[in-house]
């Protein structure tokens, strides 16, 4: 991981210096849903993404009370590196999985890979609170897209047109 992220630092994707609570909630809430998609083809497991439970777990507990966690934009961006580095790592399941996509479009479940991405999915959301899983489809293309080299700027940059 370190040579990746010594290819970036949170500073590269300074284009904005402050967000409001209620941005930095939503970009928070995008990131989760990358991390599930990105959980849910690579099957990365506790060891890689020990932050994913915290993370999630302080989500959860920001979201009863405001004042018990605030977020902060160097958190959000240290994320983004983390992400992306974890998807530059397991790039080749991504390319399959988005590979797969092209070949099955529109019965995409006829694939054993994306149905069983698309279970993983929906397995993992939180509450049960799921979005369509087209969206998941999209977040799966939108993961190799930030496997690339300019990964990190290129979900930054998507995370602020938001």
């Amino acid at each position: 991981m370190e040579s990746f992220l010594s290819n970036y630092k949170t500073s590269d994707l300074s284009t904005v210096t402050e967000l409001d609570i209620q941005t930095l909630n939503r970009l928070k809430s995008q990131l989760d849903l990358i991390l599930l998609a990105l959980d849910s083809i690579a099957k990365i497991g506790s060891q890689s993404v020990d932050f994913l439970e915290s993370w999630r777990f302080e989500q959860s507990k920001s979201a009863g009370n405001e004042s018990l966690k605030q977020i902060d934009l160097e958190t959000i961006k240290s994320n983004i590196l983390i992400i992306c580095h974890l998807a530059k790592q397991y790039r080749d399941p991504i390319r399959r999985a988005v590979e797969s996509l092209e070949q099955f479009t529109p019965d995409f479940r006829q694939s054993q890979l994306l149905s069983d991405y698309l279970d993983s999915f929906t397995s993992l959301c939180l509450q049960g609170d799921c979005p369509p899983e087209r969206l998941a489809l999209n977040l799966l293309v939108d993961l190799l897209f930030f496997s690339s080299n300019k990964g990190p700027v290129r979900l930054w940059q998507m995370l602020l047109v938001l």
